[in-house]
């Protein structure tokens, strides 16, 4: 298994399939949906072969690959994986095989849509597995590009275009800024060479650390979407379709918070002990603030928007702690609201594309003609207010532990997130699935298909997985996070 070249396959199938759907004539959209769907389905396979694989006694980077490509410059094709990482891969291959299983009725241009979407998980996975600075940055750009035109073509009319060149923006700065610091890091360290692992061992001066870290980790935060970088996120996930709207929140930021990680935690830790303190303060501003505005949202869609930009700061949260609970945490909680967002947009996309409103006001009564959708949606909620026996509380409680390890005030403060999460989620149920249906709706809300109810059950059966039995991933995890300890000087 080592020596088969998994992880090429599982980054590169992607983009090829891509190139052969492009190859079809657009009207045979028969043959493009099932030439996404069998490509979807053998990566996302590989992605969990690939998972249950690794030897998790031996630990380290596996499945690892190396070729030198520009050797004047340093720059190799080096991919492995490790507790931290191996985990996003087969996120990525789930949300994936579930987005296009939602997309299957997509009838406006499948083709492009498909191509595109392919492509941006080729990028995806790459920077997952990247051991390359300068590949981590190639298959970052990759990532980012085709969200634009996925957002402008097949968006919500009303905003998307605006949306889509807001996000572009945001995320193209963001990337330039973490560009110049990589450099930086790449010139400073003298080895002439973008290897990860040589450049974690560069031993830079503590006052180069303390500088360039905030470029190479804001750079890459702002697609993590922390405070107050995070404007363009909920914005890009309510004019995206559904597909893109969970691969947008389920994998694109974790992606951007995997990055600000691996190149800013990982090279720079001396920089990173010197701004934890300013990373836990703007995470905990994430967490709270994101979930008061979630609150008081009326748009469905909004609402899970606002609550991916809270989640998504404690996963900041546990990055700052540094400690093995609070990484440990973070890197479990990136993997559970990965899964979880993805099941909520599709539960959005399904609402939406039958009663064609996201006005919570507007809804009501839907579990009458949708059962397994409203269920599937409260046991997303039971993950987001971190109920025990969920995956959201396997993350989110070694997270707490960690904080109050390192700072038991943002502890307290940061726990508000959890009550007000816990009120916006009863308050969606309540007004979106029970009650009684406006009479405009009664007899003309259809069920959902086939495919649907695979992709319900198979992100609604992963939460509960490991909520149930923790020690499918989180020893993995944990592995991982002793690796990014031992940078620091503990482990």
């Amino acid at each position: 298994m080592q020596s088969f070249p998994i992880l090429s396959v599982i980054v590169f199938t992607p983009i090829v399939a891509g190139m052969l759907i492009l190859m079809l004539p657009g009207e045979r959209k028969t043959e493009i949906r099932m030439t996404a769907l069998a490509a979807a389905t053998f990566t996302f396979l590989l992605s969990v072969w690939a998972y249950f694989s690794y030897d998790k006694a031996l630990g380290g980077y596996q499945f690892v690959e190396k070729y030198t490509w520009i050797k004047a410059l340093g720059i190799s094709y080096h991919v492995g994986v490790d507790g931290m990482n191996l985990p996003l891969v087969l996120l990525t291959g789930v949300v994936m095989f579930t987005g296009v299983l939602i997309s299957w009725g997509l009838d406006d241009r499948p083709r492009e849509f498909f191509a595109l979407l392919f492509i941006l998980a080729t990028g995806v996975f790459g920077v997952f597995v990247a051991l390359d600075l300068f590949h981590l940055f190639f298959f970052y750009e990759i990532a980012v590009f085709p969200m634009y035109l996925l957002i402008a073509v097949w968006g919500w009319q009303v905003t998307r275009e605006y949306a889509a060149m807001k996000l572009t923006l945001y995320l193209f700065v963001g990337s330039v800024i973490a560009l110049v610091g990589a450099l930086a890091i790449y010139f400073a360290a003298g080895l002439n060479s973008f290897d990860l692992l040589e450049l974690e061992q560069a031993g830079l001066s503590t006052t180069f650390q303390r500088f360039w870290f905030p470029f190479v980790f804001f750079g890459f935060a702002v697609l993590g979407g922390i405070f107050p970088f995070h404007n363009w996120s909920p914005d890009g996930h309510v004019a995206a379709p559904t597909a893109v709207s969970m691969f947008h929140a389920g994998v694109l930021m974790k992606l951007g918070a995997f990055a600000s990680l691996r190149v800013g935690f990982m090279l720079l830790p001396e920089g990173a002990q010197y701004w934890a303190p300013v990373i836990l303060g703007l995470a905990t501003v994430n967490v709270v603030y994101g979930a008061s505005i979630a609150m008081v949202q009326t748009d469905f869609k909004y609402v899970i928007g606002f609550s991916s930009v809270s989640h998504m700061g404690l996963v900041m949260l546990g990055f700052a702690t540094l400690n093995k609970n609070g990484l440990t945490g973070a890197g479990l909680q990136m993997f559970s609201h990965g899964v979880m967002t993805a099941l909520f947009f599709a539960v959005v996309g399904m609402v939406y594309d039958r009663a064609h409103t996201r006005e919570i006001p507007k809804l009501g009564g839907m579990a009458k003609a949708l059962p397994l959708v409203a269920v599937a949606f409260i046991i997303g909620g039971l993950v987001s207010m971190g109920m025990p026996g969920f995956s959201g509380f396997i993350a989110e409680f070694p997270i707490f532990l960690g904080l109050w390890q390192t700072a038991p005030v943002v502890a307290i403060i940061a726990a508000l997130g959890i009550v007000i999460t816990a009120a916006y989620v009863m308050r969606v149920v309540r007004n979106v699935f029970f009650g009684d249906m406006p009479k405009e709706f009664v007899g003309h809300i259809g069920s959902i298909n086939s495919l649907d109810k695979v992709a319900l059950v198979l992100l609604s059966g992963i939460m509960i997985l490991i909520g149930v039995y923790p020690s499918v991933m989180a020893p993995l995890v944990e592995s991982g996070a002793e690796a990014v300890l031992r940078l620091f000087g503990g482990g």
